[in-house]
């Protein structure tokens, strides 16, 4: 449209003031308006940046403070501007929930509860949360509609202003100029500043050529015209070394908002003279463009480091994904598994922003993998309950089959029955302890009653039995007389080796045997809990005087030793479960049966240790809370 706002004047041909009073109205209306003359300018680059972030000092310190701020927001009249507080809510708003849901882990952990089967509540907040999100959003999207309609109508308005001022450029060409209606044109040029970005520097470019013609025109006094031709050169001079100081600005942003500023005011300065024009336009335009490679450099900087946290965040997402597809078998797998998302959700906490386009995406994309994965958990442990209840029915009908054979005096055939039964025991799967131990009294008390009846009605070897107890209490009195003065591991040694001794004996009297060996298991437990016990205060004196000090934090201490402790828990109810599975009536039964009762003896008192260990270490977390 610039090609065709051109009018055909020759400056010779211009109605020129006749009398020294109208010459000088002239000179002073033209010296009046040179203050308004506006020169062409290049559109500088804008962008969109959201810079500003939620006060330190004001952030709300609950999900609900945030709700409510965010409801504030929503029914106010100003969206637009709480754009970025709004982002840093929404960021905030998840991160809370993500803190109070480990509480809540924790303490019910710390309640007793087994920490695979924590089932977080559901959340109240969230629903208002997204209903004013959703108010804000549908708010800024009504803003922006009105802020293009207005454009629009601005720029109607102005294509229409340049009609007007085409058309007086070609009257002053035939008449004496109308500076007052020139003047007019231009104030109301100025008061319509929101047009569409795109039409501003073709717009600017016309409206500057026919105001340059219009002053072409006027040809008056020349004195006048060179004064404000100073005048601005002053004014711009200023504008452009204002510019170049933006340079050192550490607040790069801050710099390209002031220089939109100097652009602004230097559109408003009025024209310098034509030799200078050039010049004064590429200083200021050279000072522009480092400010404006400094902006876009900025922004590029911190595009590239998004872009990295976004590379970091979707390969966490593809880890959790993967382990989707290879679901844990045991308990202890699921215990790894499970640690490892956990150590992955801490690791993505401490990675920054991603772009703002992707940000929440691969949020969703994580918090989705990492559900899957506890819904995949719960399921399995649901699948585990059910097969536990399903192995205590099928222990319980065993039982009943042994109780219903216990009176049999079919000898042969019923030993084999019973044998068969115990093989089924023994393929069973896991039952709750309390349970499995009530079952397996009463199964193995089934199986003794018949082995105890068949045996005292074939007690034909009472005599080698006696000299077998004989020689069983001889064993006992060797290990009472152990001197408690020697080493350690020479003790253990010397109780081992009389072990395999009493090991090596066969069956004593059916009515002495409960009672001898007792005295068996009472004499070795005394030299183990004695050595076991001096061990054990030795080692909480040590860690009572190193907590702390090992480089881990006190809470990560706590997980290992709680970790530790379930583990020791479930060793325990494995040697417990296995135990129900040997027959005591035969010799290598009793004594695998022995050892195996030493080392749940072991365990426990073990496992007593580590308790004890936690409980100091939860002392001195609640001394760091006070």
């Amino acid at each position: 449209m610039s090609e065709s706002i051109k009018p055909n004047v020759q400056p010779q041909e211009l109605n020129i003031a006749s009398t020294p009073e109208q010459a000088a109205n002239a000179a002073t209306t033209e010296f009046i308006e040179q203050n308004s003359i506006e020169e062409e300018t290049p559109q500088v680059q804008t962008e969109d940046v959201d810079t500003t972030d939620v006060n330190e000092n004001s952030k709300p310190a609950t999900r609900q403070e945030i709700v409510d701020r965010l409801k504030a927001i929503a029914e106010s009249g100003d969206v637009l501007t709480c754009k970025a507080e709004v982002e840093s809510l929404k960021v905030l708003f998840y991160r809370l929930r993500t803190a109070e849901l480990e509480i809540a882990h924790k303490e019910f952990i710390a309640q007793g509860g087994d920490a695979e089967l924590f089932i977080p509540q559901p959340d109240e907040l969230e629903e208002p949360f997204k209903s004013n999100m959703s108010i804000i959003k549908a708010k800024r999207n009504e803003w922006i509609a009105a802020q293009e309609a207005e454009k629009n109508a601005n720029y109607e308005a102005k294509m229409e202003l340049l009609s007007q001022l085409q058309a007086l450029v070609e009257k002053a060409a035939q008449e004496t100029p109308e500076v007052n209606e020139f003047k007019a044109l231009q104030q109301r040029w100025k008061e319509i500043t929101n047009i569409p970005q795109d039409k501003v520097a073709n717009m600017w470019k016309q409206y500057q050529l026919l105001v340059e013609q219009f002053y072409d025109v006027l040809k008056i006094n020349h004195e006048f015209r060179e004064y404000d031709f100073k005048k601005n050169l002053e004014v711009k001079t200023k504008l452009c070394e204002a510019a170049e100081a933006l340079e050192n600005e550490e607040d790069v942003v801050a710099a390209f908002r002031q220089l939109q500023q100097l652009h602004n005011e230097f559109r408003e300065t009025g024209p310098v003279a034509p030799e200078l024009r050039e010049e004064i336009w590429t200083r200021f335009k050279n000072a522009s463009t480092v400010v404006n490679r400094r902006h876009q450099d900025f922004f590029e900087s911190k595009k590239d480091a998004e872009n990295k946290n976004l590379e970091q965040k979707v390969a966490i997402c593809e880890e959790v994904e993967a382990m989707l597809n290879n679901v844990p078998a045991t308990y202890q797998a699921w215990n790894d598994a499970t640690q490892k998302v956990l150590d992955l959700q801490a690791a993505w906490r401490e990675i920054g922003f991603a772009p703002q386009k992707m940000n929440m995406k691969v949020f969703e994309r994580f918090r989705a993998a990492c559900d899957e994965f506890f819904k995949q958990k719960s399921e399995f442990y649901k699948e585990v309950k059910n097969a536990v209840s399903a192995n205590i029915e099928r222990k319980k009908s065993l039982c009943e089959q042994a109780e219903a054979l216990k009176d049999s005096e079919d000898w042969k055939a019923t030993a084999d029955k019973l044998t068969k039964l115990q093989k089924e025991w023994k393929e069973v799967g896991p039952v709750p302890q309390k349970q499995s131990e009530l079952l397996w009294k009463r199964f193995v008390g089934a199986c003794d009653a018949f082995f105890e009846k068949r045996n005292a009605a074939t007690s034909s070897q009472r005599s080698v039995e006696q000299e077998n107890l004989k020689q069983k209490r001889a064993v006992i009195e060797k290990i009472k007389a152990i001197d408690t003065n020697l080493p350690g591991e020479e003790q253990t040694r010397m109780v081992a080796e009389l072990a395999k001794e009493w090991n090596a004996i066969g069956h004593v009297p059916f009515k002495e045997k409960d009672v001898v060996y007792k005295e068996y298991r009472d004499a070795t437990n005394a030299i183990y809990n004695a050595l076991h016990v001096n061990a054990n205060e030795r080692k909480l004196a040590n860690f009572r005087n190193n907590i702390g000090k090992g480089g881990n934090s006190l809470q990560r201490e706590r997980e290992h030793l709680i970790r530790q402790y379930e583990a020791m828990k479930n060793e325990i109810a494995t040697y417990e479960n296995n135990i129900g599975f040997l027959s005591v009536s035969n010799k290598k039964g009793a004594s695998l049966v022995d050892v195996m009762h030493q080392k749940v003896e072991k365990l426990k008192k073990d496992a007593e240790v580590i308790l004890k260990k936690i409980h100091l270490v939860e002392d001195e977390i609640e001394k760091g809370n006070k």
